[in-house]
């Protein structure tokens, strides 16, 4: 039997940046990690300072010859662009190099194909693959490509790239619907947890921050964890019971990064809205990364973005026995902040000591002794509140309990 061994795809990392010099190395590190996940190798580096990116090129016309004499050099494959290319870049700077020409979007769109395990996920993620090649259609082959114009010049290439776009058009359509009927489901599954008082928490953060581990650790759910680049990507919500015998439902959601797709976001919406819908907002962050200051920003842009703000937060400072010295980290947006280790159970129960506050927060204290004819209401305080405290006296049951607002008028 002939093993033949899969060749990895050596690619070059470009980036132009008109701003601060060090964003663009810290955002090209992380392309470098995005590159690696979706199972190619980056061979070398090239970036260049401008005030604006070429609007056909996307770099200089002295960075392409450097840039082909690099391809040369080490046997690349194709480069990747830090940003999302024009269909016209991308044509241009395939027929300048003769080379396969990606930008960050269709790496971050090949990883969350690879990574869509659900069929909601599965449908989300082509979605936003079509849309992205319908508007980079122009962008793709000499065989899409025009071949003139004006009368008696649409030829074959022409019609092709109408052929094309109708049947993505056709395609959005299709999906569209099916997503459609899936976020209908889950504004049903939404409207009875809303019925049956029970709090929701959505765990954000950059991915590869720890929201996957938190989840593991403290519900046994079972989501992939890997030290990879959103390692896991379909949604998981389990109930987490607490010590006073509070329940909470912990969702996870996709982990967010800078220069997120526009293509992503929109046909992300139904699942990234569970932060918008959610009750409360457990942040987790990966203490540490050095680009940790970046990263809060980018999280509270993309709940912003959601629509997801004036949330009460929990922000954990995650990782904390990676972090050298003090770690003295703040998220001053957040309400509550703690510092943990997820992953060697470290912090743990100070969350669920920090969830059992905010719960309380939302619920009546309530002193009563309720008539053994009415022992049925203790069970709805026992389902939906915290007893603190039950006693049986002849006149009934004397409880003292934290229940929601609105049992509380039926109580």
């Amino acid at each position: 039997m002939i093993e033949t061994e899969k060749k990895q795809e050596k690619v070059i990392l470009v980036a132009a940046y008109t701003g601060d010099a060090d964003e663009a190395v810290r955002s090209l590190d992380e392309l470098k990690e995005l590159v690696e996940t979706a199972g190619a190798i980056s061979v070398g580096i090239l970036t260049q300072a401008r005030e604006s990116f070429h609007p056909g090129t996307y770099i200089g016309k002295g960075k392409i010859e450097e840039l082909r004499q690099l391809i040369y050099e080490t046997d690349a494959d194709g480069i990747v662009c830090d940003d999302e290319l024009s269909p016209a870049q991308i044509r241009n700077l395939r027929e300048e190099l003769d080379t396969k020409v990606m930008d960050r979007t269709l790496v971050i769109l090949d990883i969350f194909a690879a990574r869509a395990s659900s069929a909601e996920g599965k449908v989300q993620v082509e979605l936003a693959q079509q849309r992205y090649m319908l508007s980079h259609l122009a962008g793709f082959g000499t065989s899409l490509s025009r071949l003139g114009g004006g009368i008696g010049t649409r030829g074959p290439g022409e019609k092709k790239i109408e052929m094309d776009r109708r049947y993505i058009r056709d395609r959005i359509s299709q999906l569209k619907k099916e997503l459609a009927d899936i976020a209908r489901h889950r504004e049903v599954t939404r409207m009875q947890r809303q019925s049956s008082n029970t709090r929701l928490a959505a765990i954000v953060g950059y991915t590869n921050a720890g929201k996957s581990t938190l989840l593991n650790t403290v519900t046994e759910a079972g989501v992939l964890e890997e030290d990879k680049l959103f390692a896991t990507l379909d949604p998981t919500t389990r109930t987490l019971r607490l010590d006073s015998g509070q329940e909470i439902l912990l969702t996870d959601t996709v982990g967010f990064i800078r220069k997120l797709p526009h293509h992503l976001i929109e046909a992300f919406k139904s699942t990234l809205e569970e932060a918008k819908y959610a009750d409360y907002i457990i942040h987790v962050v990966d203490a540490s990364n050095p680009q940790m200051e970046e990263h809060i920003r980018v999280v509270y842009e993309t709940l912003g973005r959601l629509g997801a703000g004036g949330k009460k937060i929990i922000t954990l400072f995650n990782k904390m026995d990676k972090v050298e010295g003090e770690g003295n980290f703040r998220d001053f947006t957040a309400d509550i902040n703690l510092y943990t280790a997820i992953k060697k159970g470290e912090g743990i129960e100070q969350l669920k000591a920090a969830l059992e506050e905010i719960l309380r927060e939302d619920k009546i204290l309530l002193e009563k002794v309720f008539s053994y004819n009415d022992a049925g209401k203790i069970q709805q305080i026992r389902k939906y509140g915290e007893l603190l405290e039950e006693e049986y006296i002849s006149d009934g049951i004397r409880i003292k309990a934290y229940v929601p607002q609105n049992i509380y008028g039926r109580l």
